[in-house]
């Protein structure tokens, strides 16, 4: 009996299943950026969340055009999505560039995928084997829901741009065991998801950056054109060339480097300076009540708590004042006492701890600058952080929190921050350790809640057993 010839696709297979760096030289004819090689074999060894910021022209979409290919023909089942903010980045960029690629397939490839405008599959499996293009928008947060196979891979282009409910709506997908995430873009803003797997999240993700120093695809000329019309220093030459975030967003309150250098930064403080401690009351289910303790020039560490009522959560703030040394007792706890943080507020002066209740919604020391107390306190603090003197502690979450809250011009020229509800609306958490750190500058505030005066003489605070709480 005459002995079968081999199946080339199993030769295929075995040749190119794991070295997708060879796929794309011997298959495509093209070389690979270290970095793109770098990507591909990142997928082929297991890592499952990748995120890759990157300047302008480096060959991102490139990259992911050749990834989408080689994962949906070496690999069955197969589904990949792909998605980006807007359908001209998603359809007249990234999926015309995976149209190019296809074109440059041996001809025995190419005849097995069925190629349409917004999907790419195989003709034997549609249904089983596709590469399918969604448009990421607020309004349809379900672009990436339900994307369940073998082998699922996600690509976000332009990820800075995707609103954060389309990532919550995925998260089922992403978290899968067999679903790889890649997401791709310029670092336009300091603030989102994108941000995040950069930074706070940055642990859970394999990352890259890659500059435009890093491409032969980039000229020289570009950079400099670059240099020289928006500086060094500029977010646009960062973003654009660097491949790194914004020193801030343009609507931010405070930028990225401030927060960055008073994190790397270590002042003393003479004993003699005032302590004050800031406490942000939790109103909703999802928010923490934090509280937070500056002396002078130095934040320290903020201490959170999830969960608790009212007077678990006075007992908690009595217990920290309890472990003081005097030396380290606070002057005075300013406590954010709108809605339910009053009556926080009250039981904590009743047991003679030197509380003052704040109320950020009204009205500020400088009432043509500032639409409530609430944008003074955020100014101050962004004051403080400018005098390049000041040291703040090591907290990714709070870093994030203090550079994604904007703000804006009201109608009259008065500054207004961010509210909670519109950061909500945006996808973002509420910045509860940010505002008990503005709640530390409540001290030099003239409105208080009740008429208080925050340079009343406080009684040495009596000390309380924790039971009476």
């Amino acid at each position: 009996m005459a002995e079968q010839p081999e199946n080339p696709y199993l030769d295929f297979l075995r040749r190119y299943r794991a070295d997708p760096t060879g796929f794309v030289e011997q298959v495509l004819k093209v070389r690979a950026q270290p970095w793109q090689a770098e990507l591909l074999q990142a997928v082929q060894d297991g890592e499952r969340k990748i995120s890759i910021r990157s300047g302008h022209g480096v060959g991102k979409s490139t990259a992911a055009a050749w990834l989408m290919l080689w994962y949906l023909i070496t690999r069955f089942p197969v589904k990949i999505v792909v998605t980006a903010p807007t359908s001209a980045q998603l359809f007249d960029a990234l999926f015309a560039e995976l149209r190019r690629w296809i074109n440059e397939l041996p001809l025995a490839l190419k005849d097995v995928l069925e190629v349409k405008n917004d999907r790419v599959s195989h003709k034997s499996a549609p249904s089983e084997c596709f590469i399918s293009a969604r448009t990421s928008r607020a309004e349809t947060p379900e672009a990436l829901q339900g994307v369940h196979s073998d082998n699922v891979l996600l690509i976000c282009d332009e990820a800075s741009g995707i609103p954060e409910s389309v990532f919550e709506a995925a998260a089922g997908s992403m978290s899968g065991t067999n679903a790889a995430t890649i997401l791709l873009g310029n670092p336009t803003r300091s603030s989102g998801f994108f941000f995040d797997t950069h930074n706070s999240h940055n642990a859970d993700w394999w990352t890259r950056r890659v500059s435009c120093a890093d491409s032969p695809l980039v000229s020289e000329q570009y950079v400099q054109e670059m240099l020289s019309r928006y500086g060094e220093e500029s977010n646009a030459f960062s973003v654009r060339v660097l491949g790194d975030f914004p020193a801030r967003d343009d609507d931010t309150v405070i930028p990225l480097e401030l927060v960055e250098s008073a994190q790397t930064r270590d002042v003393q403080v003479s004993d003699d300076e005032p302590i004050i401690w800031g406490l942000d009351v939790a109103r909703f289910g999802s928010a923490a009540s934090v509280l937070c303790k500056r002396q002078g020039r130095k934040i320290f560490a903020t201490e959170s708590w999830r969960g608790l009522d009212l007077m678990q959560l006075t007992g908690a703030v009595v217990a920290e004042f309890e472990a003081c040394q005097p030396r380290q007792e606070p002057a005075q706890i300013c406590v954010d006492s709108i809605g339910v943080g009053g009556g926080v507020c009250d039981r904590l002066r009743e047991l003679g701890l030197p509380a003052v209740g704040i109320n950020t919604a009204e009205s500020p020391s400088l009432r043509t600058t500032y639409m409530n107390l609430r944008a003074e306190l955020w100014f101050k603090l962004k004051g403080w952080l400018e005098a390049r003197d000041v040291s703040l502690p090591f907290d990714d979450q709070l870093l994030s929190e203090l550079v994604a809250v904007k703000y804006k011009f009201t109608s009259s020229g008065k500054l207004q921050i961010e509210s909670k509800d519109d950061m909500r609306r945006r996808g973002l958490a509420s910045p509860d350790a940010a505002d008990a750190v503005c709640l530390t500058f409540a001290t030099e505030a003239t409105t208080v809640m009740r008429g208080g005066n925050l340079s009343s003489n406080w009684a040495k605070p009596v000390r309380r057993n924790l039971s009476m709480v």
